[in-house]
């Protein structure tokens, strides 16, 4: 199947449709802060099999000075949080190179040497996208400020609109996820390159950067709070060290909202519109719905439409600026963790802007996705993402959907995930759905100086 994506610049088509007249729209479309060709930093490129290690066995790479002390000789990282901010302490890693350097899915490559933390690998310490890429570049400080002054924007332009059925059979396609990663990730040939899939240089210049190929991890720790920073070096921590990894998938735990921008949701996205109702069909189970013109109720923690308890998916609003361009907010989300990226609270909200974009002769080529991350707990200041979904076919071309349905095989036991056969007898513990893997996690920490939380009853 051939894809063919926007040639305009994102920047330039986004804005300049934005407000309607050209001028620039007051929280969507603004130009994307980010380099020419971000490349994978991490030792390890997992999906796409690849090693890009600069230094292997304990050695630093020529040109670089290391630490004294990094997360891979460390005995405890909770006491070395002055050198989190370094990226040598993490050996110019990414985040999807820790959850891949043991071994990625048993035939990626291994650039862990032997089974000595220290000699942890290097990824590449001149790579990386800078933080003004990632953070918003809009003035809000809440999804509820940014979804208020979009949709006055759309009044002001005579909206919101009310499209007609016919008006929206157009978005009701599949739509193929996250083919931006595989370009600048390498997973493509050169020979699919040229003759499978067309890319523009836009796309490639800011693929989306939430699973960690193009971030070092200190720069995606300057996103989060302290204590979402601590917990994201416990997770990278752990992985160097113990190889425990701790996808929600392999013990048949839910996703969680953030799977969305996972790099393993390679999978389709299905869309179905209706002019009071939206079905954001992902793989799996994992199905989204926009109930387009509801209104939040505001009397709990946070915005929502339903009961005031938190949501995997989140619970969403929105409204059509117009027949082409939908605008969503999302809140009563549950806190949860997505690996090789940060966990969120439950307090994380986000605008999405749907936008459809047709080529110069008509041919309606995809969706731009652009998403701003609101969570008060977690991120010190909200961040943005940018994507776009080419259209790769009819609601009923290709395979049925299917539904997933888990059936755990993989039990944590000494600490870390292993396959237990059908008919085995193990003492097993069943876990809260209070923050599970680090309940795993603390199993290695008994020797570590964890801070403790503060007492509420201290008059100090």
């Amino acid at each position: 199947m051939r894809f063919t994506l926007l040639v305009a610049t994102l920047a330039l088509a986004v804005a300049s449709s934005a407000a309607g007249q050209g001028e620039r729209s007051a929280g969507r479309g603004w130009p994307f802060a980010g380099p020419e060709s971000p490349e994978p930093v991490g030792a390890t490129v997992p999906f796409f099999n690849r090693d890009v290690a600069t230094a292997k066995g304990g050695a630093a790479p020529p040109g670089v000075t290391p630490l004294e002390r990094d997360i891979f000789t460390s005995d405890d990282f909770y006491v070395d949080k002055a050198l989190w901010s370094d990226a040598r302490y993490f050996r110019c890693n990414s985040p999807i190179g820790f959850d891949s350097m043991w071994g990625d899915y048993a035939t990626g490559p291994r650039t862990m040497t032997g089974d000595d933390p220290s000699m942890g690998p290097w990824g590449q310490c001149a790579r990386g996208l800078a933080r003004s890429a990632l953070v918003s570049p809009y003035p809000f400080k809440s999804a509820g400020e940014h979804y208020a002054a979009l949709l006055a924007e759309a009044e002001a332009a005579g909206g919101p609109a009310t499209p007609d059925y016919d008006s929206l059979v157009s978005w009701h396609a599949r739509y193929t996820r996250n083919l931006d990663i595989m370009f600048a990730a390498g997973g493509f040939s050169e020979m699919q390159r040229s003759r499978s899939v067309e890319i523009p240089r836009e796309y490639r210049e800011h693929p989306q950067w939430l699973f960690g190929y193009f971030t070092q991890v200190s720069t995606m720790l300057s996103l989060l709070t302290e204590e979402y920073q601590t917990r994201f070096v416990q997770q990278l921590y752990h992985l160097a060290h113990n190889n425990t990894r701790q996808w929600s998938l392999m013990y048949c735990r839910p996703e969680g909202f953030m799977r969305e921008w996972s790099g393993p949701g390679f999978g389709g996205l299905e869309v179905i519109a209706l002019p009071n109702l939206v079905i954001l069909g992902s793989g799996g189970n994992a199905d989204r719905y926009v109930y387009v013109g509801r209104e939040f109720l505001r009397d709990g923690a946070v915005p929502r439409l339903g009961d005031d308890s938190r949501r995997w998916l989140g619970e969403t609003t929105g409204f059509w600026h117009d027949s082409r361009t939908l605008v969503t907010w999302t809140s009563n989300i549950r806190g949860w963790f997505t690996h090789a990226s940060f966990e969120h609270s439950d307090f994380l909200q986000t605008i999405e802007i749907f936008t459809q974009r047709y080529a110069d002769d008509g041919r309606y080529l995809g969706i731009e996705h652009e998403t701003i991350f609101y969570d008060s707990e977690a991120l010190v200041e909200p961040t943005r993402d940018l994507r776009f979904l080419p259209r790769s076919g009819g609601l009923t071309d290709g395979p049925p959907k299917t539904f997933a349905h888990c059936q755990q095989t993989i039990f944590p036991i000494d600490g870390k995930g292993q396959h237990v056969p059908p008919g085995t007898v193990i003492q097993y513990e069943v876990p809260s759905l209070d923050r599970p893997w680090a309940r795993i996690f603390e199993q290695f920490e008994s020797q570590m100086q964890r801070p403790t939380a503060p007492d509420i009853f201290s008059f100090d």
